[in-house]
């Protein structure tokens, strides 16, 4: 079955193609130099676009999704988002499940592009592995409905081809030099597609992964609760690939938060706060680094969506 029209015009076209910015205030001691993607350059401004377009068209060019949907997918809003865009740009129906825990500009971005939404209730706002959990097993239930499809992103292997060219995009915006790829671990996409590629490179790049301190779980730390939107999910991703990654770094609620406010302030980057933790991680890693020493990590999602709670309330 031939996927629908559409994928390489209307707002589609536009996923793809973001900037990279150098920060120059917010810099190591080292002299080494941190390059931030701006994915809040996508449509729905954030990352999480190019992988709702490889999902929603793997799925429909080999007829997984039907035509006219409906897709299922649980999700801390940020996939969500993306994946009501695809949904409305495609004439899909989207149902999400989603929770308190997250922002209430998510809730009201999904709602806006047309998306159902089922939700899941928190323990005091707190992101745990039981509320993934339940959003999971939910979200299920309801794909089991006739000519329901479920997306079913933590073990969507299709999702990883989405960030492919972004590889592309930073090498030739860095100079054809990365000595350091510093990224926060969802699903695992990112961290493991993004990369793909750099080996054959004379000077492959260390790739370091970021969680959650609160719940360092790929670091073999007990899971617990953490207030970064969107990572640290709990328990070991289904698509996490150890062999891959060369350190992880932890950081702390509170500190993400704090440097995405920075960020705001200080260098006009206006992101949420898996960013700052992205910022964090890539600061201490520059450090240890010497001077020119390039490296980049990714603004996940423009802080509009984070306006009503913290870091900005």
């Amino acid at each position: 079955m031939a996927p629908p029209n559409g994928w390489s015009s209307g707002v589609l076209a536009a996923v793809g193609g973001t900037p990279m910015v150098e920060l120059r205030r917010l810099v190591p001691r080292s002299g080494a130099r941190i390059f931030v993607k701006w994915e809040p350059a996508n449509p729905t401004g954030s990352m999480k676009d190019r992988m709702a377009v490889e999902v929603v068209r793997s799925a429909a060019a080999d007829g997984r999704l039907a035509p006219g949907g409906p897709v299922v997918e649980y999700t801390a809003g940020t996939t969500g988002i993306s994946l009501a865009l695809v949904c409305a740009a495609l004439r899909y129906r989207l149902h999400v499940v989603f929770s308190d825990a997250f922002s209430v500009e998510k809730r009201k971005t999904m709602l806006a592009l047309g998306a159902e939404i089922t939700d899941e209730p928190s323990d005091g706002g707190q992101i745990t592995e039981e509320l993934i959990k339940r959003m999971i097993a939910t979200s299920q239930v309801i794909s089991e409905r006739r000519g329901h499809w479920w997306s079913d992103q933590l073990n969507n292997h299709d999702g990883l081809r989405g960030y492919l060219p972004m590889r592309e995009e930073i090498w030739r915006q860095a100079g054809g030099r990365v000595d350091a790829f510093v990224h926060a671990v969802g699903t695992a996409h990112s961290i493991h597609g993004v990369p793909l590629g750099f080996e054959d490179t004379a000077a492959p790049p260390m790739v370091v992964a970021v969680e959650p301190a609160e719940s360092a779980v790929l670091s073999g730390a007990p899971t617990g609760a953490h207030r970064i939107e969107g990572i640290g999910i709990g328990f070991i991703p289904p698509l996490w690939r150890p062999e891959e990654v060369d350190s992880i770094e932890q950081v702390r609620s509170d500190d993400a938060q704090l440097m995405a406010r920075r960020l705001a302030a200080e260098e006009g980057i206006f992101a949420g706060t898996s960013t700052g933790a992205n910022v964090i991680a890539a600061l201490r890693v520059a450090e240890t680094l010497p001077s020119g020493a390039r490296v980049v990590t990714i603004a996940v999602d423009s802080g509009l969506r984070y306006l009503s709670k913290a870091p900005y309330v």
